[in-house]
């Protein structure tokens, strides 16, 4: 298994420990695993996502019923939520986001960065908390302290994974078909395959 799968694995097995259920996701390489591990677990439903908004709505919906849900998207998925997260303030419901980041260690493509240096002040400034972890040793801890803000102090919480952890075993590769237009891949570490 990758150290993605592996850190993937430990967010999805205390996520489960914690009673999340519903994991409604915008697709994105950094969440890619944890919808597999949601795929594969008869105990967690995954739910594709066309905007992120939508999923702030799914997972009120889920505390009004009794139920979890956790929020997976990119940074730049972001942007979409803050009127929805409007309700998360209002309704006081317990809100919690895994955000993959974009657009910062080491980025490449440019047209990330504007929404990933925003991610962390525009969050704040809808009331959501913000946990952000660099390190591989800060995991466990950071998601167990997610996990404590949204659903025991009912607060509305991200935990913002960074490229520095996120893509280390991957290589970002730019095509450029034109000097304008560029297209992006991530290719698996040769490492592992």
């Amino acid at each position: 298994m990758s150290k993605h799968a592996d850190r993937s694995k430990l967010i999805f097995e205390k996520l489960v420990d914690a009673g999340v259920t519903l994991f409604p996701y915008v697709p994105d390489f950094g969440n890619d695993d944890l919808v597999k591990f949601a795929e594969a677990d008869n105990r967690t439903v995954p739910v594709l996502l066309s905007s992120e908004q939508e999923g702030v709505a799914l997972c009120a919906g889920a505390d009004l019923v009794g139920g979890r849900g956790v929020l997976l998207m990119q940074s730049s998925g972001a942007g979409n939520c803050p009127n929805m997260l409007s309700l998360v303030q209002g309704g006081r419901f317990p809100m919690l986001m895994i955000i993959t980041m974009r657009g910062d260690y080491g980025e490449q493509n440019p047209w990330q960065y504007p929404m990933g240096r925003a991610v962390p002040t525009l969050l704040e400034a809808m009331g959501i908390e913000c946990i952000q972890v660099e390190r591989e040793d800060e995991l466990a801890h950071a998601v167990d302290a997610a996990l404590a803000a949204a659903f025991v102090a009912e607060r509305g919480v991200a935990l913002i994974l960074s490229q520095k952890i996120n893509s280390m075993e991957s290589i970002y590769l730019p095509i450029f078909i034109h000097s304008k237009i560029q297209i992006e891949c991530w290719l698996p570490n040769p490492n592992e395959i």
